[in-house]
Parts: C-alpha cells; sequence; structure tokens
C-alpha cells in the first residue's frame, strides 16, 4: 500500500436517498457575518439556548438578546468561534471566544437572571493574549484526561507553531476568572485544519493539523515537546473526525477540503516499515465545495453516528472554487458493511454553514435538532415528527 500523499485513486462510495430522510422545519435567527456559535443554559431554567457571536438566543422564543460588540473585518465578522464554559465558576456559564487576527482571547462573564433580562451586555474580561495572529480556529477539549479543557489553536499557515493553551485553577475570584492559562507549544509546524483523538492506538490523545500530526508523549501531555509526523499536507477541515469507521480496531480519518471542493474519509490500514501509518483514500462526496466543519454525531437515533456537514458560505467571500453556489448542508449515514456513506438533504438554497455545527435536542422532543451560524444567517432546524 502506498503512502499518502502519493495514493492517488480515489473511491467513490457515496449514495443519495430521498425515502426515508429526516425532515426539519427551519427557522431563520439573524443575519449577520457571524460564523461562531455554541449552546448553554445561560438563563438557568433547564433548556439549552444558543449564543451566536453578538447574540444569544433562549430557548422558546429564540429572540435574539444581546452578549457583545464584534467590529467586522474584511467580509468576516472578527470572531471564529464560540465556547461556553463557567469561567468564573459563579454556576453561570460564561463565552469564551478567539479571533482570526486579533491575539486576545476573552470572555463574556455572564451577567446574571435581572440583567439578562434587560438585555444588557456581558462584561468583557481578558483571558490570555496568546500572542499569535492568522488564527483559523479553535478547539475547547480535554486533552489529557483531566477533567479540565484545553484551548487548541489552529493556524491557516503552516509555519505559526502548534500552540496549546491549559486551563490551570486558580481559585474562584471575585468577578473574575477561575482559571490561568499556561502555554504548551507542541512544535513548529502547523496547518489549515485540526482535530484531537488517539491516532495511532496508544490509548493516547493526539492532535492533527493541516501538514500532519503530533504524538502525545508517553511521559505525560506536558512534559515536552510532541513528535511531530508530517505525513500529510492538507487544507482540510475545522475539525477533522478522528474515528475507528470500518470498526477494524484503529483510526480513520474524516475531513472536508475546506476551500475547495471534497468530502473523504481515510482508512487506516497499518503501518510502513519505518512505523508511518499508511491510509486508502475514499472519496465521500465532490459535488459541493468549502466543507469547512464536520460534526459526527447520531442525527436519526438509530445508535450510530451520522455526519453532518455542508458548505461554508462565502467562506473566502465567494473567492474559493464553487464559492458562489447556493448555501446547503446535508447528513451522510455510514453502512459498515458496504464501507459507504448515503447522503440526505437537510436543506439546500438557504443554510449554509460557518466555522461550528451544533446537534441537540432542543426542543426536548426526543428527535435532534441542527443549530448553525454562518454568512448565510443563524439558523434552528427543529426536526419534525
Amino acid at each position: 500500500m502506498k503512502s499518502l500523499p502519493l495514493l492517488l485513486t480515489f473511491i467513490c462510495l457515496v449514495g443519495t436517498s430521498h425515502a426515508d430522510d429526516l425532515r426539519f422545519d427551519v427557522r431563520l435567527l439573524a443575519v449577520d457575518g457571524n460564523e461562531g456559535i455554541a449552546a448553554g443554559d445561560f438563563d438557568g431554567d433547564g433548556k439549552l439556548d444558543l449564543v451566536a457571536g453578538r447574540n444569544w438566543f433562549r430557548n422558546g422564543d429564540w429572540a435574539a438578546r444581546p452578549v457583545r460588540s464584534i467590529e467586522d473585518w474584511n467580509g468576516y465578522v472578527e470572531s471564529n468561534g464560540d465556547y461556553v464554559m463557567d469561567v468564573d465558576q459563579d454556576g453561570r456559564l460564561d463565552v469564551v471566544a478567539g479571533s482570526f487576527l486579533p491575539t486576545k482571547v476573552f470572555w463574556y462573564q455572564n451577567p446574571g437572571e435581572e440583567n439578562l433580562r434587560l438585555g444588557k451586555q456581558w462584561p468583557q474580561q481578558l483571558l490570555v493574549d496568546t500572542g499569535a495572529s492568522a488564527n483559523e480556529g479553535q478547539l475547547l477539549e480535554d486533552i489529557d484526561g483531566d477533567g479540565k479543557p484545553e484551548w487548541i489553536v489552529n493556524s491557516w499557515k503552516p509555519q505559526n507553531p502548534m500552540v496549546v493553551w491549559r486551563m490551570e485553577t486558580t481559585g474562584a475570584q471575585t468577578g473574575g476568572a477561575a482559571y490561568e492559562m499556561k502555554r504548551h507549544e507542541l512544535g513548529p509546524t502547523n496547518g489549515h485544519g485540526v482535530a484531537v483523538g488517539d491516532l495511532n492506538g496508544d490509548g493516547r490523545n493526539d492532535v492533527l493539523v493541516g501538514h500532519g500530526w503530533y504524538e502525545q508523549p508517553a511521559d505525560g501531555a506536558w512534559s515536552g515537546p510532541w513528535a511531530f509526523h508530517e505525513d500529510w499536507k492538507l487544507h482540510s477541515s475545522l475539525p477533522m473526525v478522528v474515528t475507528d469507521l470500518d470498526k477494524d480496531g484503529d483510526s480513520d480519518l474524516i475531513f472536508g477540503n475546506g476551500h475547495d471542493f471534497g468530502l473523504q474519509w481515510w482508512e487506516q490500514t497499518g503501518t510502513d516499515e519505518s512505523g508511518k501509518i499508511q491510509w486508502e483514500e475514499h472519496l465521500i462526496d465532490k459535488s459541493f465545495s468549502q466543507p469547512h466543519c464536520l460534526v459526527w454525531k447520531d442525527l436519526n437515533g438509530d445508535g450510530q453516528p451520522d455526519l453532518i456537514t455542508g458548505k461554508r458560505y462565502f467562506a473566502h467571500n465567494g473567492k474559493d472554487p464553487g464559492g458562489m453556489d447556493v448555501p446547503c448542508l446535508y447528513w451522510y449515514q455510514w453502512d459498515a458493511e458496504k464501507k459507504s456513506f448515503t447522503r440526505h438533504t437537510i436543506d439546500e438554497g438557504r443554510v449554509g454553514t460557518g466555522l461550528q455545527i451544533l446537534v441537540e435536542d432542543f426542543n426536548e422532543d426526543g428527535a435532534m435538532d441542527i443549530a448553525v451560524a454562518g454568512k448565510s444567517g443563524t439558523y434552528l432546524l427543529t426536526a419534525k415528527p
């Protein structure tokens, strides 16, 4: 088996189906250039609300309520993702957000019941100044298994270092963050695309970037630099998905071409004499461009994860291949026996994606719903019975 990127033969295994498609009611919540979205119970009523850039949306009426002001920049909103956590440990969820070019990561303090009712903006506080620009996006995930998430920053520039910011608990401070951010450089190479997962089967989470992957050290995640394996050069989605798709005991990889046509999965087939992981490439779909964000979650309730993605509308302001095509959003059902995906249409012509997609049961009816923000708008799609 040839190692990538030398293997050029793709195997197309996507089908389409309309008979058993899920159906969704599509609700437009806002129109702006924001591309980040997250969910959490902000008002303490036990229901999942949404936050998307400048606004949060209360579960029930879904009206836009203010969170913060964000500058527009070069066709974008200067924010590349929303994340939710209780930063000050006061029992209320706050919002954490970074930016494309600015180096500072801010958190927005939940102002409490009365100020939420009055529609006041949330106080902005600095979490960390990373000193790093050209940020494609980030993940907030627990790499080392200590119960606290890390801020994992991806840069579109391969020459920028791959940096993870650890959240060290300092104890709750009145009006301030209960965490201190500690910088750890995995290595000097980055590149468009990121994922967290155990790629080599050693039981430890690795970090994938556009130009290869970082192997977590056996003697501890923060013991030193991570070994880098330059096994590919991609301009991939954020995130990629690391999962044992074919159930053969090793990790496979699902990703989209973030600024071009192409959605594919790579089947891990073993290692060569040097220990380098070998892959076989399988094309899933190339009918639409800019599948920049992927979600791997059970959408149809059969107990198996599904792939949810679509066109990141105007990802480069319409200048990418297919950039002027209409928005679209799809889900793909995996058949392990046939090693194939079947595509189902969620929406075509209205709903595109941005940098984050959510799949949750927002109305608590037992069916999974979808929330997405992008340059085609911020949408809530609730599953029809």
